[in-house]
């Protein structure tokens, strides 16, 4: 009680001797810190304020400039458009005037139709004359978004083809005929890089202290890349934005030192704060160490004996929960005195009688006596002894053992040996469970890793033909991405569809398909070598990885092979099945394998292998790459202009054989193209037909066809029908027959033309139903192009259109050629003796006309007369009855 009363003193008189130290301490320290943070936040901000004025004058000289040279250019796009065959001399001096102004302009180059034809200086520049920009993976893009938005597209830096880093300024050139606007070229401009930073200040020594950069690669403003200076972020910069024509860049400014350069007082100021402290608490700290160190000794030396006693008491209570037995044996009376638990242990009652080593021995397992008395006499020696060991108990039972013993030797006594023993029975058989239950285990472990093994393979390959899947080659493809195929440098891919197959598997049930399946991927393993890479994508779809060490005729080869084997018949349940295959094929090598693109560019390849006939090979190529785009521009063209209204009715007059009296018009389809004028069918059909937009086209000439013949009507101008195309798709339409209702066609004065082979197809119920109810309607049919096809007389008996028009190609030999008179006559024959009216098409000549008059045919219809034209040359033509002086 008296110790402790005692260091409770001691801790009071430190504490109250400490207080006014920390007091005046705390004092100064806080008042310290308060003043350094207002010095530092007020240096900050100048040294800030002024970095920011500085890079400011660098922003306004950065757009100054390039604005200065964007104008410069759009002068001379301006001489351009009005200029369009402007020669090189011409070319020269107009761009030698802009030179002659302070710009950073390194060279000037005109392409039209999209290749450079011109350029100034042209000393230095000539590897450019030539260049075509859609054989520029590296410009076209920026050439391509001139294109599509029609405005100035600045980009850079980049490297260019005549050497050395500039920015280019790509300026669309319209030139302008009859109010139409058409797409003239490009010029492009290059600013010096070096010459754009020196004249802006960057190289300047007053900002020589500061580390700038800017981002913003090809105008993109602060989410572009960094193209000058070094990434500062994470240092604070100060940022300014240079607003650009199109576009802007991001300029970023630090001090080269930091933004804590020129703060060396406040560290002097800090300094003298922590010595004034420490100075005032050293006293104090060190009267008190000197008070707490006596204290603390006397402490430790009543600490150290409440640990003994507390270690006593604990080992004598750890004895007796643990159950633990002690024994001590003399060496040299061969005495043993055994505690209480370690009798109970042997079986042994606990009357503390004398022991010897022979109770020990009689005790032990036979089966173990042998070896626990020479691991007891072996360990002795060496000084320490561990052994487990079994005892039988006279019951019976038995028990397992654990001794722990060291020799104890001291001088003047006989050495002796003191050791433990306890009951670890329990351990060993919760040893032998736990030795079972790992067995167990390890059993079950390797049924999972089979499960799992096979849980792999079939979520990567194919289970029917037992190929790799289609994941499986997206990993396999990963991997080809760094050094290509198997590492060689590049990669081949051969995309393959079967040809027919569909046929099999609807014919035949998907068994049959199956088999063929199984068979095609055999010959694919066959004919492939052992490092090609063959897999099932989906469905009758297969892909063969390979490299192209040995170009493109090995795969060439390859390719044939395969679809040489495939033409082979195969044989199933008794029937012989044929099917082929079509390959596309797609290369690449590193550094510019894309794998996403190699599989859209063979499967390009196939589809063309396809439109070709089948059971055939194509390569991918730069060409076929470009009609693809082409194709895709023209489907986007004319979806747009169908939501703009682009599409409208020419006509062409039909007349009377004999009277040459307008009899009709026939309304054709044009598409007038916001950029390259008007567009005949040729150029759309067969992109509308893929779209599936023909039957809208249709829609929207008939639609103008009826509106225009009311307007007719209304001016006196005798037009008594408008022939209207009508595609198969919408023939086939369920509810066509409504949408004409609500048109409110008016009757006898509209003629749909089919081609042979939408009547013809006789199975095409609702075709047909079609047809009646048009008929129904006052609509009459007519066949167009008839004797290209294969019509036959029943079908014209079934049909009974009101007009047969006979196709251009036997209308044009009739001059010269006898027979084809006589075709042609044998066609009139045949229309007038089932009471149709025949229309030649293509009368090129008044000598067609009178040919055509006396073989019979009714109307006429040619360039002989007029050509097709919009509904305003068709009102004057009408007016002015022009065609009569022609003919």
């Amino acid at each position: 009680m008296g110790d402790t009363s005692r260091r409770q003193k001691s801790r009071d008189w430190r504490w109250t001797s400490f207080v006014p130290a920390l007091l005046a301490c705390a004092l100064v320290i806080t008042g310290g810190l308060i003043f350094d943070h207002q010095a530092e936040t007020i240096n900050q901000e100048r040294v800030r304020t002024e970095v920011q004025n500085r890079i400011s004058v660098i922003r306004a000289k950065l757009e100054g400039h390039v604005a200065s040279n964007v104008q410069l250019v759009r002068g001379l796009v301006a001489v351009i458009s009005t200029e369009p065959d402007m020669d090189q001399a011409r070319f020269d001096a107009l761009v030698g005037n802009l030179f002659e102004e302070d710009s950073q302009l390194r060279s000037v180059a005109a392409a039209p139709d999209l290749t450079i034809r011109m350029t100034y200086p042209l000393a230095g520049n000539e590897k450019v004359i030539g260049l075509d920009y859609r054989k520029t993976p590296g410009q076209w893009d920026a050439v391509q978004q001139v294109l599509f938005t029609g405005k100035m597209v600045l980009a850079g830096p980049v490297d260019l083809v005549q050497g050395g880093r500039g920015f280019v300024g790509r300026f669309p050139v319209y030139t302008e005929t009859d109010g139409w606007k058409k797409f003239w070229g490009v010029v492009s401009a290059v600013i010096d890089v070096e010459r754009l930073y020196r004249d802006s200040g960057l190289y300047d020594d007053f900002v020589s202290d500061l580390d700038i950069s800017i981002t913003g690669h090809d105008s993109r403003g602060g989410h572009g890349k960094l193209f000058y200076g070094e990434s500062l972020a994470g240092r604070q910069p100060v940022l300014a934005s240079v607003t650009l024509p199109t576009g802007s860049w991001q300029i970023a400014a630090v001090p080269k030192a930091g933004w804590m350069a020129g703060q060396n007082t406040q560290w002097l100021l800090r300094v003298g704060i922590v010595l004034a402290a420490c100075l005032i608490l050293l006293p104090f700290l060190i009267a008190g160490r000197m008070i707490s160190q006596r204290h603390d000794y006397i402490a430790q030396l009543r600490h150290r004996e409440a640990a003994l006693t507390q270690q006593t008491r604990r080992l004598n209570l750890a004895l007796e929960t643990s159950k633990v037995g002690l024994w001590e044996l003399n060496l040299e009376t061969g005495e043993e005195v055994w505690d209480s638990r370690t009798n109970e242990i042997y079986g042994m009652a606990p009357d503390g009688s004398e022991r010897t080593h022979d109770h020990w021995q009689k005790v032990v397992h036979p089966d173990d006596q042998a070896r626990a008395e020479r691991e007891f006499r072996d360990s002795i020696a060496r000084g320490r002894y561990e052994s487990d060991y079994r005892v039988l108990l006279l019951d019976g039972i038995i028990r397992h053992i654990r001794s722990i013993a060291v020799l104890y030797s001291a001088e003047g006594e006989p050495d002796r040996v003191m050791g433990v023993n306890w009951d670890i029975t329990g351990d060993v058989a919760l040893n032998e469970d736990l030795k079972r239950a790992k067995a167990l285990t390890e059993a079950r472990n390797a049924e999972l890793e089979a499960a799992r093994v096979s849980i792999e393979h079939n979520a990567l390959h194919d289970s029917l033909t037992g190929l790799p899947n289609r994941r499986y080659l997206d990993e396999k493809l990963r991997k080809c991405i760094d050094a290509g195929y198997l590492q060689s440098g590049t990669i081949a891919l051969l995309h393959i569809d079967l040809d027919r197959f569909k046929q099999i598997n609807d014919t035949l049930g998907h068994a049959a398909g199956d088999a063929m399946l199984v068979h095609a991927s055999r010959i694919l393993r066959e004919n492939c070598r052992e490092t090609d890479f063959v897999a099932r994508i989906g469905g009758d779809e297969f892909v063969v990885l390979s490299d192209n060490n040995e170009a493109e005729e090995a795969l060439a080869r390859l390719a044939g092979r395969i679809v040489d084997a495939m033409r082979k018949p195969v044989l199933f349940e008794g029937h012989e099945c044929r099917f082929g295959v079509s390959v596309g094929i797609a290369t690449a090598m590193v550094p510019e394998i894309d794998v996403k693109q190699l599989l859209i560019n063979a499967d390009i390849a196939l589809y063309r292998a396809k439109d070709r006939g089948r059971n055939r090979h194509e390569f991918f190529s730069a060409a076929l790459q470009a009609e693809v785009i082409n194709t895709k521009r023209i489907a986007d063209d004319v979806l747009t202009s169908l939501d703009r209204g682009d599409f409208l009715a020419f006509y062409q007059p039909q007349f009377d054989a004999r009277t040459h009296d307008v009899v009709g018009v026939e309304a054709l389809a044009r598409w007038k193209h916001p950029t390259l004028g008007l567009r005949g069918p040729d150029v759309f059909m067969a992109i509308a037909e893929e779209l599936s937009v023909v039957p809208t086209i249709d829609q929207i000439i008939l639609k103008q066809a009826i509106a225009d013949l009311e307007r007719w009507d209304a001016m006196g101008l005798r037009v008594p029908r408008a022939s209207v195309n009508v595609s198969q798709r919408r023939l086939h339409d369920e509810g066509l027959l409504a949408s004409l209702k609500d048109l409110d066609i008016p009757p006898d004065r509209i003629a749909f033309e089919l081609v042979e082979s939408i009547y013809l197809d006789e199975s095409d119920g609702i075709v047909g139903w079609n047809i009646d109810q048009i008929k129904s309607l006052g609509i009459d049919i007519e066949i167009d192009d008839f004797g290209t096809g294969y019509a036959s007389i029943v079908s014209l008996q079934k049909l009974r259109p009101r007009r047969l028009k006979i196709d251009r190609q036997l209308v044009d030999p009739i001059i010269k050629e006898a027979a084809q008179r006589r075709l042609v006559a044998s066609i009139v024959d045949i229309g007038k003796s089932m009471d149709i009216e025949i229309v030649a098409e293509g009368v090129e000549t008044m000598e067609h006309a009178k040919i055509l008059r006396d073989l019979g045919c009714d109307i006429l219809q040619g360039y002989a007369f007029a050509r097709p034209m919009d509904r305003e040359s068709l009102e004057r033509l009408l007016q002015s009855q022009a065609w009569r002086h022609a003919s």
